[in-house]
């Protein structure tokens, strides 16, 4: 079976875990850590970057720098992971849910000014399969009401609209280095912070609410608790995975752009021969190359077409389960129909095989698979 992902292991992966263990410093913000901030903050041109445990812990500490309250409404796109959620859900937040543009699969920016609210505190945007949304509408709505916008970039790493990275758009911005993204550690992820005024505080929230890092850098003689906050740090080991991968970025990249382009081109002719849409990537944004998707035009083809690549060794899979339509989305009032795109594209999309040592001859059989399913 051709899985549907795996891991890539980095040159010096091993050697760093090793140097890790080597060091006698295998807890967090260590000097892995630091090497990993610094290339980050130097690839991506950013204010600061600090690593978390997952993505789910930096839209945590998003949520918790936005000192939300109970009743505080945000807006967000429901073709989403619940990570996104949850972390202001948490605080007692309310979703806002939009629908998202039929192209692109993004929030739809047309939709977000009339779901503004006295109550609104933030909009969180998704850039879905690395591609950007529409941050020039999106950018204008959050300066006329003052709301500031998130970025969920967990697709996105290295991706791009108009030129400029992804994740540097919004106040803040929140990466995924779990094992199926583009840069992996199994298990992590990265708070990017624009607003140099939040990263006192964000430094505090992760050192579980205290002062601990001015600490370590000599700014104040002891450290204690000062704010609410929580264990957000990585091991050392987990970034010593991380910071080799992050050295070969760009190989990453290249291999994954290739892999990308190949589906593409391969599959244009056929997916326009049997009415299946392929990923739409606006002139202006560069992709991150974070997945290849397809959108079949029913529910019962795209199950079919699951079943008949499993049944020859190819494992595809589905995604996001629209989340105004889960038990949890119901009680905040949500019900089925509400937003059309979303619920449409959930039921239609599927996911091909996609990791950076995919072979040439086992994506050539993905391929002739494929082609040898009709509808």
């Amino acid at each position: 079976m051709i899985p549907f992902n795996r891991a890539y292991i980095a040159k010096n992966q091993l050697e760093y875990i090793n140097k890790a263990l080597e060091n006698n410093h295998i807890s967090g913000d260590g000097p892995f850590t630091k090497e990993c901030h610094e290339m980050l903050e130097s690839q991506l041109d950013v204010e600061k970057v600090l690593l978390t445990t997952n993505c789910t812990h930096a839209l945590e500490i998003a949520s918790l720098l936005l000192d939300l309250k109970p009743g505080d409404e945000i807006i967000t796109p429901s073709f989403t992971f619940v990570s996104t959620v949850n972390a202001f859900v948490l605080r007692g937040a309310v979703p806002v849910f939009v629908d998202i543009r039929p192209d692109t699969l993004n929030i739809d920016e047309a939709l977000i000014e009339e779901k503004i609210t006295e109550q609104t505190r933030a909009i969180f945007v998704v850039h879905y399969a690395g591609v950007g949304c529409e941050m020039d509408s999106i950018l204008n709505i959050s300066e006329k009401y003052n709301i500031p916008i998130i970025e969920d970039n967990a697709h996105g790493l290295y991706g791009k609209y108009k030129q400029k990275n992804l994740g540097t758009f919004g106040c803040m911005a929140t990466q995924s280095f779990h094992e199926t993204k583009n840069i992996s550690c199994g298990e992590g992820g990265a708070l990017i912070i624009n607003d140099p005024g939040l990263i006192d505080r964000a430094e505090i929230i992760r050192e579980k609410g205290t002062n601990r890092s001015r600490f370590f850098r000599g700014q104040v003689d002891k450290y204690t608790w000062v704010d609410v906050g929580s264990s957000y740090l990585p091991s050392e080991i987990l970034a010593a995975v991380l910071c080799a991968q992050l050295e070969e970025y760009k190989f990453i990249q290249k291999r994954r752009s290739y892999i990308w382009k190949q589906y593409f081109e391969t599959l244009s002719e056929w997916a326009e021969e049997n009415s299946v849409k392929l990923p739409y990537i606006p002139d202006y944004c560069s992709q991150s190359y974070h997945m290849f998707y397809m959108q079949f035009p029913n529910l019962k083809t795209r199950q079919d077409f699951i079943g008949y690549l499993k049944d020859h060794g190819v494992h595809a899979v589905f995604h996001y389960i629209p989340l105004h339509t889960s038990e949890m989305g119901m009680k905040y009032g949500y019900t089925q129909g509400e937003l059309s795109i979303t619920e449409s594209v959930s039921d239609r999309l599927v996911r091909l095989p996609f990791f950076v040592d995919l072979s040439e001859s086992d994506q050539g059989h993905i391929v002739k698979t494929i082609r040898g399913f009709s509808l």
